[in-house]
């Protein structure tokens, strides 16, 4: 968002001279409940992936088999993020939500049942003949894309809410705040989950961490209703919120069906691509850290269980960093008198040389895994930065009616980005356990994600050479 509109909690809560008096801080009820959702959102997508060592060796899963079932869920979210806004848009804040979630923690704990699940697909794939998948890969595959459908839906949810919530020079910072929850589910998954799986079985970890979102469920139905339907939200709060009749474009406002620009008449512009080819390169990324960090401790150095549970909390406490400072960084160079894109890009060139210290996890990591936790965790990190960034690019070119869109098509692109880095990877790992060197398949890909953002840098800037904002829509 552009930096002058942000501002704190405490300053915007206190009271607003032109209302004449307190504000009131209900909306801030509304932020912790999205906070909260994001960390769910996150608890749930990291449970596999944390069990995935122990998974691997019972039902005799190879990287490719693992790959195939990660790549299930980044493909099914990468078409449902395309979607998921629209949805949300029809059905409301309220529905949209609700649905989202009871989908997704349906998905969480039906991977508990992904024997008996996979029992049932296999037998109405043998029935049409196809050719028969292990059961406990189709059963996992199947609950793989029931959780991507619904998770899906948390992103657009969350800033459609914030949009109905906060004035717009809030947004911004109401919008990091609740994605900070993604951060905070990473850092609480490898603390509880090897836990629950070590003491009650790795069926008990999906089915308790599955039904916390049931849990936030209540606190949504009881809490949330529209601004102008909130008993609790003081008339005054209520003008704050409409008192911003400034019209700047933020990525929160997400179009509603009318005026919607078409999806094909968007790739007709080099903004779109600039936009779409950043997320198709640096998206997997996050995604293979967050899918097979455990696999690669495991592989490198024998550590599974609640032996990874410190390591992992670590490196994920050091993306917080990144998530916060990664909005204001551009500050600096907008307040130098660059538009606010010029110094995103600015400030987004800078962030895509932290990556680079990934390149030296395998060379170093002979001695201790913390060096590659820590410098893998400063990759990391400077991806949430990166990504903080890259969403407000598309807000600073484009009209606010196809600012969805373009976020969508993005957002699907990324997806598929991580679909091609998780087979890429699997396929490298088992190649190389097979030669006996896997480190050299771990050391091939960590030089893809050091080097994914620089790359990704050049494309765009040389698509987007300067501010060029979209005025023919």
């Amino acid at each position: 968002m552009i930096a002058s509109e942000m501002t704190s909690p405490a300053s915007a809560t206190s009271s607003d001279s032109r209302l004449g008096g307190p504000v009131g801080n209900y909306r801030w009820t509304i932020c912790a409940l999205l906070f909260f959702a994001t960390t769910v959102n996150y608890l749930d997508r990291q449970v596999l992936s944390l069990l995935a060592p122990s998974l691997s060796k019972e039902f005799n899963w190879s990287n490719t088999d693992y790959a195939n079932i990660t790549a299930i869920f980044q493909f099914v979210y990468a078409i449902s993020m395309l979607f998921a806004g629209r949805f949300i848009d029809k059905l409301g804040t309220k529905k949209g939500f609700v649905l989202a979630i009871v989908i997704w923690s349906l998905g969480a704990i039906m991977h508990a049942y992904s024997l008996p699940v996979g029992t049932a697909v296999s037998h109405f794939l043998g029935w049409i003949g196809m050719a028969a998948i292990p059961v406990s890969i189709i059963g996992f595959m199947v609950s793989r894309g029931v959780l991507a459908v619904g998770e899906s839906g948390n992103f657009p949810a969350a800033i459609k809410a914030t949009a109905e919530y906060f004035p717009k020079k809030e947004r911004s910072l109401a919008t990091g705040i609740f994605n900070s929850g993604s951060n905070v589910g990473a850092i609480l998954a490898p603390l509880t989950v090897p836990w629950i799986a070590l003491n009650w079985g790795w069926q008990a970890a999906f089915l308790i961490i599955g039904a916390i979102g049931f849990v936030w469920l209540i606190f949504w139905l009881l809490l949330y209703k529209r601004p102008t339907q909130q008993k609790r939200l003081s008339a005054t709060e209520l003008a704050y919120i409409n008192s911003d009749s400034h019209d700047t474009i933020t990525v929160a406002e997400q179009p509603g069906t009318k005026g919607k620009v078409p999806w094909f008449r968007l790739l007709g512009y080099r903004q779109t691509w600039a936009f779409v080819f950043g997320k198709f390169m640096t998206d997997g990324v996050w995604w293979f850290f967050l899918f097979w960090l455990p696999k690669y401790l495991d592989a490198q150095y024998g550590m599974t269980g609640t032996a990874i549970t410190i390591p992992l909390a670590v490196l994920y406490s050091m993306t917080m960093f990144g998530s916060i400072g990664g909005g204001w960084f551009p500050v600096y160079f907008i307040k130098k008198g660059y538009t606010p894109y010029d110094g995103r890009m600015k400030a987004m060139l800078i962030i895509a040389l932290f990556p680079l210290v990934v390149l030296l996890a395998q060379p170093l990591g002979g001695s201790s895994f913390w060096i590659p936790v820590l410098l893998i965790g400063v990759g990391a990190s400077a991806h949430q930065a990166w990504s903080a960034n890259i969403f407000t690019t598309v807000s600073d070119m484009f009209p606010k009616k196809a600012v969805g869109s373009v976020i969508g098509i993005g957002g699907m692109a990324g997806g598929l980005g991580g679909v091609l880095i998780s087979k890429v990877g699997g396929a490298l790992f088992d190649h190389y356990k097979a030669l006996g060197h896997i480190q050299t398949g771990y050391s091939i890909m960590f030089a893809v994600c050091a080097l994914a953002y620089l790359v990704a840098w050049v494309v765009m800037k040389s698509l987007v050479p300067h501010y060029r904002p979209i005025t023919d829509l």
